[in-house]
């Protein structure tokens, strides 16, 4: 048995966004999906950033509003609900690109799993997108790298 690649184990429907989809929608896709992240690509499936949890609890926070109130609507005892209000306007009205990464560590498809371990590693990701000559092609997760292990000594 050959070496392990990133293709092998790849996931390849990835959920993605583009810049200007909203955040409260990013926020939305990652509760519904159960995950903490998704890419970022233009119309030609380029990757330009990525988009995760502690994103949007960054730009929450520079709207000076508790992000759990952004998803789930039903908690009214603010002080100021009037202030809080606008922002979660503003939150609303914010897009991917207003919070995304733009440095995203991707690798290419014949990139060796043991490679992305140590990437995932050093950089403290939790996933990778897999692309070839720039376009998504995929995305690796722990979790994948996890079901490889156990697929490989099972």
């Amino acid at each position: 048995m050959g070496k392990m690649l990133a293709k092998d184990i790849m996931t390849r429907e990835v959920i993605t966004v583009g810049k200007n989809d909203s955040l409260e929608e990013v926020a939305r896709i990652l509760l519904e999906e159960k995950i903490s992240g998704v890419p970022v690509i233009d119309a030609d499936s380029y990757v330009i950033g990525i988009v995760t949890e502690k994103d949007l609890i960054v730009k929450a926070s520079e709207l000076k509003m508790p992000f759990y109130v952004t998803l789930f609507d039903s908690i009214i005892f603010l002080e100021n609900p009037i202030r809080f209000n606008n922002n979660i306007k503003k939150f609303t009205a914010s897009q991917v690109e207003d919070a995304m990464t733009t440095k995203v560590i991707m690798v290419e498809e014949d990139t060796e799993v043991s490679r992305i371990v140590e990437i995932m590693q050093d950089k403290r990701v939790n996933r990778v997108p897999v692309v070839r000559h720039g376009k998504l092609v995929g995305i690796i997760s722990r979790n994948d790298i996890l079901k490889s292990l156990v697929k490989k000594n099972g």
